[in-house]
């Protein structure tokens, strides 16, 4: 089973990822944590990534493709994955299609998480981020064990200054022109789903299972 999980900031994507790799067994692929990976172990691709972040620059694409693509070779994928919010645009949608022919499989699902501005604003702007190890806790959501510390390393937490509600709301708006365009790749591929991601995380998840177990019921979940 290999699933893509896309959808806007705030959407839940990486909740879901981790939650649904917990009831399936897949392993859960997300690009920032390759990117990490690739830079804290000085890989190859890792050094080259490195140069660009260090300049204050985007890593290009084919940087993140190619890691995706000794990601998706190692053999805890064998049985699927679950990619969490890449692609984001159709540029790395055809890239990754390319990544995939390549290696002779394709995806079954691909669940875009629907999810209003205000909810978003909600989620993100009461969004606390770990300076340490990145994780992400919520003020009301899911705030952690001890104000200002993150309960996986102890490090400090803080709000990313593109969490302010302003910000959110120009990142939406770029999201969404972006977003148009590969929802339109995917529902050609006939491989979209759309769920909405308002409510509570635990009601979306047993929708994703119930749809993934309908898909290939030889899977844990």
């Amino acid at each position: 089973m290999r699933i893509i999980l896309l959808g806007p900031p705030g959407a839940g994507k990486g909740t879901q990822a981790i939650q649904l790799a917990k009831e399936s067994g897949l392993p859960h692929i997300s690009t920032g944590d390759l990117l990490r990976q690739n830079v804290a172990g000085n890989t190859p691709l890792g050094k080259q990534a490195k140069d660009y972040m260090d300049k204050g620059a985007l890593v290009p694409d084919e940087l993140v493709s190619q890691m995706l693509s000794q990601r998706l070779g190692q053999p805890d994928t064998k049985k699927g994955f679950i990619l969490d919010g890449y692609p984001r645009n159709i540029n790395q949608a055809i890239a990754l299609d390319g990544v995939l022919k390549d290696k002779n499989i394709d995806i079954d699902f691909v669940f875009y998480l629907e999810t209003s501005e205000a909810v978003v604003i909600q989620r993100l702007s009461g969004r606390l981020v770990c300076k340490s190890c990145g994780a992400n806790f919520h003020i009301t959501n899911m705030p952690p064990k001890t104000k200002g510390t993150c309960d996986n390393c102890g490090g400090s937490l803080y709000q990313r200054s593109d969490d302010k509600e302003e910000t959110i709301k120009k990142r939406l708006e770029v999201y969404k022109k972006e977003v148009s365009v590969l929802i339109k790749h995917y529902q050609e591929k006939q491989k979209l789903q759309t769920l909405s991601s308002d409510g509570e995380a635990k009601i979306v998840l047993d929708k994703i299972l119930s749809l993934v177990r309908k898909h290939d019921d030889s899977l844990k979940v």
